[in-house]
C-alpha cells in the first residue's frame, strides 16, 4: 500500500469542511434559513461552488500524482458530485424566499428645526427602533436633506459630539467687550437687545441644556444667565400683576418643555413650556446669528414665550407650528386675554429658505380691548458654493421684512395709527474653506407709537415737539473667524442712527455720577446717533 501523499490530504481535509459548512446551511429550519440575509447567503455559495469546483479539478488530476489509488481518486469524485447535488439544492431552498430587507436608519424626532447634518443624523435625539415593516415605510427626518447651517439664525454646528440616542447635552458660552464712542458716563448701552454694557467684559449668555426623546416622548431643559437677561427677561411687566409670579423665579430658565411625538406625517410635536420664539429671524442666542448686534427689527420682537406649541413636519422641507402663549416675551398676561401665533417654515433646497411668522394678542396693561398684530417674513438664498475653495467658499443674503400694529382700545395717539414697518438685508461671505467670514447688514424701521421699542431712559423717551415720531437706521460690519464649527471670534462695527434722541450719551442716563441711588438734579444724556465696536467669542457645544 502507498502510503497517502500529504497534499491529497490536505484537498481531503477542504472537502470535508466544505461539505460541513454545507451541511449546516441544509439542515437550518426554515425560519432560521429566511434570516440569512441575501447578500451573507450569496458569498456563501459562490465560496462552496469554488471550492467544489476547485476539489472536482483537482481530483481528477490525481492519478498523474501516481501515489493514490484508483479507489482514493473514485471516492473523492463522488463526495465532490454529492456536494455538488446538495448545493444546488439549498440554491433553490433559498430561492423560494423573498430578498431580505435592510432595515433603515431609526428616524429622529421631528423637534424644533433640526440642524441637518450632511454626513450623519440630524443632532436630535433617535426614536427607539420600530419593526421592522414600520421602518420600511419610515420617512425622513423635517430638514435633513440638506446642510442648512449657512443661514441666518441658525447653529453653525454641522456635528454634536455631546450626543446618544437618548439624549442631547448643548453647551453654550456668549462672551463681549463693547465700546461705544458716545463714552456714556455710566457705561450703560441702551437701545440695544443684545449689549448692554460699555469699556466691561461681560459674559452675555452662559447655557446648559439637555433635550431627551424617549419612547416619543420629549423633554428640554436649558439653564442660562449673563448679561443678556438684564436686557431681555428683567424688562417684563407682567409679573407685577397680582402675585405669585416673579422675575427671579423664571428668568434663569431659557428653555423647558415637555411633550410627545407622534409619528404622524413626517412628525407632529405636542410641547409646553418655555420655548424661545421664532419672530424676527435672528435668534435669541447670538452665536447663531451673521452679525452679533442684532437689527432693530428683530430687538423689537420676542425672544420667548411661555405657552404651548405644536409643531407639525407634513413633509421634511415643511414645519407649521401654531402657539398659544400669555403674551408677547411675557411670563404672565397683561390683562385677561392670552396670545396666539402661527410659524411656517419651507426650504424647498438646500440653498433656499422661506419663513412667515404671525401674532395675534392684547399686550397692553388694564387694557384687554387694546389687539396687537405681527407679522415678519424671510429669504434666505445661498447663490454661491465652493466650500473646498482657499479663496470665496460660500455667499448667502437674507432679507428680513416687519409689519405690525395696535387698534381698539385707548389710543395714546387719538387719529393716529399706531404700527411698526421695516426691512432688514444682510449680505454674508464666507472665505478659506468657511474658515473667515465677512457679514454686512442694513435696516430701516419706523415705529411712531414707539410700543415696542427699547426706552432709552429709567423713565421712557425723553419730551420733544411731536411724541409720535421714530424712525432708526443702521449699518453692521462684521468679520468673523471660525476655527471650528464650535468657535467664533467675532468682530464688529455697528453705526446705529435716530430721527429723535434714543441712543447713550456721554453723561449716561442712570445718575450725576452714574451710580444709581445718587441724588440730585440730572436729565439724562440721549443722542441720535451712535458708533460701536464689539469684540466677541462664541463657543457652542
Amino acid at each position: 500500500m502507498n502510503p497517502w501523499p500529504w497534499p491529497l490530504c490536505a484537498e481531503w481535509l477542504s472537502l470535508e469542511g466544505s461539505r460541513g459548512v454545507l451541511g449546516l446551511l441544509y439542515h437550518l429550519p426554515e425560519n432560521r434559513m429566511r434570516n440569512l440575509s441575501t447578500s451573507f447567503a450569496g458569498r456563501t455559495i459562490t465560496r462552496l461552488s469554488l471550492a467544489v469546483t476547485l476539489l472536482s479539478f483537482s481530483s481528477s488530476r490525481l492519478p498523474a500524482q501516481g501515489a493514490a489509488t484508483d479507489q482514493d481518486v473514485q471516492g473523492l469524485r463522488e463526495e465532490a458530485r454529492d456536494l455538488k447535488r446538495r448545493l444546488a439544492e439549498l440554491e433553490a431552498k433559498l430561492a423560494a424566499f423573498p430578498p431580505a430587507v435592510r432595515p433603515p436608519v431609526d428616524k429622529p424626532a421631528a423637534g424644533a428645526i433640526v440642524e441637518p447634518q450632511p454626513s450623519s443624523a440630524p443632532v436630535v435625539a433617535a426614536v427607539p427602533p420600530a419593526p421592522a415593516t414600520e421602518q420600511a415605510a419610515s420617512k425622513p427626518a423635517p430638514f435633513a436633506f440638506g446642510d442648512f447651517t449657512w443661514m441666518n439664525g441658525q447653529s453653525r454646528q454641522k456635528t454634536q459630539p455631546l450626543a446618544n440616542s437618548f439624549a442631547t447635552v448643548n453647551l453654550y458660552l456668549d462672551t463681549y467687550y463693547g465700546y461705544s464712542f458716545n463714552q456714556p458716563r455710566d457705561d450703560t448701552i441702551v437701545g440695544s437687545g443684545a449689549v448692554g454694557r460699555n469699556t466691561e467684559w461681560q459674559i452675555n449668555n452662559a447655557t446648559i441644556g439637555i433635550d431627551t426623546n424617549y419612547k416619543n416622548v420629549l423633554g428640554k431643559l436649558t439653564l442660562q444667565t449673563g448679561n443678556q437677561l438684564a436686557v431681555t427677561q428683567d424688562l417684563d411687566g407682567t409679573v407685577n400683576r397680582g402675585r405669585n409670579l416673579t422675575v427671579a423665579n423664571n428668568k434663569y430658565i431659557g428653555e423647558a418643555l415637555a411633550g410627545y411625538h407622534f409619528d404622524r406625517w413626517n412628525g407632529i410635536n405636542v410641547q409646553a413650556g418655555y420655548f424661545y420664539s421664532y419672530i424676527g429671524l435672528e435668534s435669541y442666542l447670538l452665536g447663531e446669528n451673521w452679525n452679533y448686534n442684532r437689527s432693530f427689527l428683530s430687538d423689537f420682537t420676542p425672544f420667548y414665550f411661555s405657552g404651548a406649541r405644536v409643531q407639525i413636519f407634513p413633509t421634511d422641507r415643511i414645519k407649521i407650528e401654531p402657539w398659544f402663549m400669555n403674551g408677547y416675551q411675557t411670563y404672565g398676561k397683561w390683562s385677561k386675554n392670552n396670545s396666539v401665533g402661527l410659524s411656517n417654515y419651507w426650504r424647498p433646497n438646500e440653498s433656499l429658505g422661506f419663513v412667515a411668522n404671525f401674532y395675534y394678542g392684547t399686550d397692553t396693561r388694564d387694557d384687554p380691548h387694546r389687539k396687537r398684530f405681527h407679522h415678519d417674513d424671510s429669504i434666505l438664498v445661498r447663490y454661491f458654493n465652493q466650500p473646498q475653495s482657499a479663496g470665496i467658499s460660500k455667499m448667502a443674503l437674507s432679507l428680513n421684512t416687519h409689519f405690525g400694529t395696535q387698534w381698539d382700545g385707548v389710543n395714546p395717539f387719538p387719529g393716529r395709527k399706531e404700527y411698526m414697518l421695516g426691512s432688514s438685508f444682510a449680505n454674508r461671505i464666507w472665505f478659506m474653506q468657511d474658515h473667515l467670514a465677512w457679514s454686512f447688514r442694513a435696516e430701516g424701521v419706523t415705529n411712531p407709537g414707539r410700543y415696542l421699542a427699547y426706552l432709552p431712559t429709567p423713565n421712557g423717551f425723553p419730551p420733544g415737539p411731536d411724541n409720535y415720531s421714530l424712525k432708526l437706521w443702521d449699518l453692521t460690519s462684521t468679520f468673523d473667524v471660525l476655527p471650528t464649527d464650535f468657535l467664533a471670534f467675532r468682530f464688529e462695527f455697528i453705526s446705529r442712527h435716530s430721527n429723535v434722541p434714543y441712543f447713550a450719551g456721554r453723561g449716561g442716563t442712570t445718575s450725576p455720577d452714574g451710580w444709581q441711588g445718587t441724588l440730585g438734579p440730572f436729565v439724562p444724556d440721549v443722542a441720535k446717533h451712535e458708533n460701536r465696536l464689539t469684540f466677541a467669542i462664541n463657543w457652542r457645544m
